[in-house]
């Protein structure tokens, strides 16, 4: 492998653990108020359903906290966002 091979695939392969991580509720919550909203959500995650985003709002204020979003990624209901 060339060297400047080499360092095309180290430098993909150092990019990918970022692109595989799931967003932050500071990373959606556009409107600042410190959770995110339906629509907040699904501008990060297109494929969310009002029914799924419903089951993960756990406490039933119509809003994601940072428990909440943290609980829906470990149990992987909240993958991170395919990139193109």
């Amino acid at each position: 492998m060339t060297k400047m091979t080499s360092t095309i695939v180290t430098l993909g392969a150092l990019m990918i653990p970022a692109l595989a991580v799931a967003q932050s509720v500071s990373e959606m919550d556009t409107d600042g108020d410190g959770t995110v909203s339906f629509e907040e959500v699904q501008a990060a995650y297109p494929e969310m359903t009002e029914e799924d985003f419903e089951n993960l709002d756990t406490n039933g204020d119509g809003a994601l906290d940072d428990a909440e979003v943290e609980a829906a990624k470990a149990a992987g209901l909240m993958e991170a966002p395919m990139t193109d």
